[in-house]
């Protein structure tokens, strides 16, 4: 009987000014010698506390970028770091993420914004050689979220952990029609807890407000639930379809991509079309958390849009709606004309 391994976080901890139960945390999952790294506009609103509660060493990490990870690799070697806490958002995650899987010890994720699964997840999105690419990486041990950090983020970084939420609708499609014509693995179990995070979003819509903790405290509880899901699965395929390759598409041709929940929305709103869905219903879920819906609000040109539909299914070896060719120019330009994408 094949074996299928899940890695899920142990301990979870959702509430306001709990930075320092860090901690605590620690002590309970026997965690020794960490490295709290961060950028440097998260360390001055959390990291710092963080590192200065744990009486520990803080490095500061730039962009998601390979040659960042090299560092921190590099840096847990020299001084024989036994855990890593990530303070930021999904580029300071996925960086912690990456460098202690390579290390192969722990880490815990301390998010200060709200824009996409990745603060649960156990895939990083990092650019090497020029290119973002997902790797695989592993679940952090442990997630504080502190929405009293959070709440203070712009609200268009929580607009866009909503779309990714959202867009959960059309991965799960995508992973059932893989299924069913590829005979791909499908976990019920993991789709039920991807769609149940997606239409939480949609019927809460309405309640998403900026400044507002209890619609942080919403969000952030999605997101975590998406990460579970993956994690369940054993793969991104609960929350990432032809939606996220279409995202992903956008990240490499468009001269100012948007952030990634914000684009994986607006992608949701095309598949969803594809799979002949209500696809108006994630628009309008969209417009009312105030997310881009369109090419004009996400600030891409139409003909980005349009490019990177074309080129979507050739992003990744993953089977979606879109196939695995690369589509017709005229073909794809209808397609988001149809949704008013373009």
């Amino acid at each position: 009987m094949q074996i299928h391994e899940m890695e899920i976080p142990r301990k979870v901890l959702l509430g306001s000014h709990i930075l320092e139960k860090v901690r605590e945390v620690c002590k309970d999952l026997n965690l020794k010698d960490q490295l709290v790294i961060n950028d440097s506009l998260t360390k001055n609103i959390a990291g710092e506390t963080v590192s200065d509660s744990l009486k520990c060493e803080n490095l500061i990490v730039k962009n998601a970028e390979y040659r960042e990870v090299e560092k921190v690799i590099e840096y847990l070697k020299e001084n024989k770091n036994g855990s890593i806490i990530a303070v930021g958002g999904g580029s300071v995650i996925d960086i912690g993420k990456l460098a202690s899987f390579a290390e192969k010890i722990p880490f815990i994720s301390v998010p200060t914004t709200s824009s996409h699964d990745g603060i649960a997840s156990s895939r990083a999105s990092i650019v090497k050689d020029g290119k973002k690419t997902s790797f695989e990486a592993h679940s952090p041990i442990a997630i504080i979220a502190d929405i009293s950090v959070i709440v203070q983020a712009p609200y268009r970084f929580l607009a866009a952990g909503c779309g990714d939420l959202i867009a959960n609708y059309t991965a799960v499609k995508d992973w059932q029609l893989a299924y069913r014509l590829r005979n791909e693995y499908y976990s019920e179990y993991a789709a039920s807890l991807s769609l149940m995070s997606a239409k939480l979003m949609i019927e809460n819509a309405e309640v998403i407000k900026n400044g507002l903790e209890e619609s942080v405290r919403k969000v952030v509880k999605g997101l975590i639930s998406s990460g579970v899901a993956m994690s369940i699965a054993g793969s991104s395929r609960p929350a990432s379809g032809s939606e996220h390759l279409f995202s992903h598409a956008l990240d490499s041709i468009a001269k100012n991509p948007a952030l990634h929940g914000e684009q994986c929305g607006v992608g949701s709103i095309i598949m969803m079309y594809l799979h002949g869905g209500n696809w108006r219903e994630i628009r309008d879920a969209l417009k009312t958390v105030k997310a881009p819906t369109n090419s004009e609000e996400l600030g891409v040109s139409k003909e980005e849009i349009t490019e990177a539909l074309m080129i979507a299914p050739t992003i990744r070896k993953r089977y979606t709606i879109l196939g695995d060719k690369e589509l017709n120019r005229d073909v794809a330009h209808s397609i988001a004309k149809r949704t008013g994408v373009i």
